[in-house]
């Protein structure tokens, strides 16, 4: 073989290996009961065909090393329902939940609130922190992101008290044309504050929540965009319960309603498919008097 032949096999050999080249993308699982860190390569194409790392099996419901020191931690890893309980059991409900392909959600019950599995709550409790999750809506749906919800005892008939991020289908379920000025809308301090501004994906596709507490201001965020902001316990946040159905004596029993402490994160149960994915908080330093 002469040294032309030569030159022209292994340009074709490197010319093959670039175009078989994959790069992997890094990123850190967390196991909610031990804290061990699983670490999972996924290779991603980067040919013109190029797959969505999100949507793959792996890069959800995972952090990454940065994520990591800066102090993120997964409240659903993807496959259990380690970490969460339903709302006044000791256990995780028998039926009425359901986790498949990375997500985890209420099935189809009719509707009904808190009728079929009931609520689930984070097992720890939080006071000042940054949430962000992921949730999917069907057609028609409804369901809520909590947060400060204590146990109090009775049991309500319904779902636990707590603040809550709005989860709905404005535009067909009922409860988005009651309330006040639309308080019961996608991404709104339900049945207190309204969204604003906001920009919401369709149905069957993901939308991104985020609520950061920290002393007693809070925000709701919704696809990226700051949509509610509240201070716990101001007079304008108590004005707007006053105006609610929680200035009912049942809400306000143990304190005024909203203004616990510290409490539980919940997703509820409202008869509704509704999907959640890459829940995750960072617990956040205390406000600065």
């Amino acid at each position: 073989m002469n040294k032309k032949q030569i030159f022209l096999l292994t340009a074709a050999f490197v010319g093959l290996l670039s175009a078989c080249t994959q790069t992997k993308d890094t990123r850190v699982a967390t196991d909610i009961d031990t804290g061990s860190r699983v670490t999972d390569s996924i290779n991603l194409q980067t040919s013109s065909g190029n797959t969505d790392a999100d949507q793959m099996e792996g890069s959800m419901n995972s952090l990454t090393e940065t994520e990591m020191a800066e102090g993120w931690k997964m409240l659903f890893d993807g496959k259990t329902t380690k970490g969460w309980r339903g709302a006044y059991k000791d256990k995780f409900p028998e039926t009425g939940w359901l986790v498949e392909n990375g997500t985890i959600g209420p099935v189809e019950a009719g509707g009904g609130e808190s009728k079929h599995g009931g609520d689930i709550v984070t097992v720890d409790e939080y006071d000042n922190f940054d949430l962000r999750f992921e949730f999917m809506l069907t057609d028609s749906a409804n369901s809520g992101v909590k947060y400060f919800v204590v146990e109090h005892q009775p049991k309500p008939k319904g779902s636990a008290f707590g603040l809550e991020f709005q989860v709905l289908d404005d535009d067909k379920h009922p409860d988005a044309k009651k309330g006040r000025e639309g308080n019961r809308t996608v991404g709104s301090l339900y049945d207190l504050i309204t969204a604003q501004n906001k920009t919401v994906n369709h149905i069957g596709q993901w939308n991104e929540g985020r609520v950061v507490s920290q002393g007693r201001h809070v925000e709701h965020w919704l696809n990226g965009k700051k949509v509610v902001e509240y201070e716990r316990g101001s007079e304008a946040f108590r004005q707007s319960v006053a105006k609610s159905k929680y200035a009912a004596p049942a809400y306000n029993t143990h304190g005024k309603f909203g203004e616990a402490s510290r409490g539980h994160i919940l997703l509820q149960d409202h008869g509704d498919r509704v999907m959640f994915r890459n829940i995750k908080i960072k617990v956040l330093p205390k406000a600065k008097a």
